[in-house]
């Protein structure tokens, strides 16, 4: 075996086990910017999206004795002519919306 195969198979191994360690680490979650495109794709069939936001961290929501981990986010549509805006609550494991407030 020579030097330059084990260097690029160790090479190989930390930067698998780099990767790995931040899958655990990220849990269950999807990112946040899965979630607003999932939410995105939500809003679609009700007008034009102008704008969205969603923040980056999760955030711990207890609902009728469950726990969820959510990311908060907001849209803006044009809806009949009219900028209509919406924050949402998105279940950071799931994808599924799980409020809807309209400013």
């Amino acid at each position: 075996m020579n030097w330059k195969s084990l260097l690029i198979g160790m090479g190989l191994g930390v930067t698998a086990g780099y990767f790995a360690a931040v899958k655990l680490q990220q849990g269950s979650h999807l990112s946040s910017e899965k979630a607003l495109h999932m939410a995105k794709k939500s809003f679609e069939d009700k007008g034009e999206i102008t704008g969205s936001w969603i923040h980056m961290v999760p955030e711990v929501l207890e609902r009728y004795n469950l726990t969820y981990d959510v990311y908060r986010g907001g849209i803006t549509a044009l809806i009949d002519g009219m900028q209509e805006r919406f924050e949402f609550l998105v279940d950071a494991k799931t994808g599924t919306i799980l409020e809807v407030i309209e400013d």
